[in-house]
């Protein structure tokens, strides 16, 4: 009993996490607003359904599959928005310096 209120808990705040990043990604104003908010969450998102099913699984070598996963989404998620919010910015610098060169 008490395990299936861990693994409720987990997959309610999951949930929870999730609809925050979704509303954070329809809502905020700017691409960098967006992704801060969607990789913040997502990130602890997918961490709490992935760690409510390595409860759910118990001492199990797909547990250990799971928390391989769950790391490699630790690590790759806030690398790969980096990589996007700096791709973004450069963008975005082009774009001004094309508007400046509009004026004259």
């Amino acid at each position: 009993m008490l395990k299936d209120i861990i693994i409720l808990l987990l997959v309610l705040a999951s949930c929870f996490f999730f609809l925050v990043g979704t509303t954070g990604l329809i809502r905020l104003p700017d691409v960098f607003s967006r992704m801060h908010a969607t990789t913040k969450s997502d990130t602890l998102g997918a961490g709490l359904a992935l760690l409510a099913l390595i409860v759910y699984k118990g001492f199990d070598p797909v547990s250990l599959k799971l928390l391989v996963v769950l790391i490699f989404i630790l690590i790759t998620n806030p690398v790969a928005s980096h990589i996007i919010a700096k791709a973004a910015y450069y963008n975005q610098k082009d774009d001004k310096r094309e508007d400046d060169h509009a004026d004259i």
